[in-house]
């Protein structure tokens, strides 16, 4: 399975945030859209991500100000990011050893879309449980197709 298959299953949608807005802005988007990122965007390219971990750190450094802090300032910059045609398996290893829960994915100059730790565990979940099936529906139909050759 490739990140192409696991963001055509989940979706198009892409929360997005400008480096000038505040850190109350972001947590207003976060919170109303329920995602943990946002892709900060600046002339029409990416130019940092914004996790709720970088959020947390602002407000433990910010103190009572964290909600008027720019987001350029907290951002991670120049982000790492997944092709579409990385291997699930390539990405899982990858997330975990970089210890990243989300992780953009571009095609060339293109967002294609983020895709989380979540997203990833998901997909191996469902793709684990369709091997399963068919493997249960295989032993369970071999005696009988055995049975009709004698």
């Amino acid at each position: 399975m490739q990140v192409s298959e696991i963001l055509a299953v989940k979706g198009q949608a892409l929360f997005t945030i400008a480096p000038n807005k505040t850190l109350a802005d972001a947590v207003a988007v976060m919170t109303g859209q329920d995602v943990g990122s946002l892709v900060v965007f600046e002339g029409g390219r990416m130019v940092g991500m914004l996790t709720f971990r970088e959020v947390l750190k602002a407000v433990q450094q910010g103190g009572a100000a964290w909600g008027g802090m720019a987001i350029s300032g907290v951002m991670v910059r120049e982000p790492m990011t997944a092709g579409p045609e990385m291997e699930v398996d390539d990405l899982r290893r990858f997330m975990v050893e970089q210890h990243m829960r989300y992780l953009p994915v571009m095609d060339g100059g293109t967002l294609m879309g983020v895709i989380s730790f979540h997203d990833v565990a998901k997909a191996v979940l469902e793709e684990q449980s369709f091997e399963n099936r068919m493997l249960k529906a295989y032993i369970r139909d071999w005696p009988a197709e055995e049975a009709n050759k004698g």
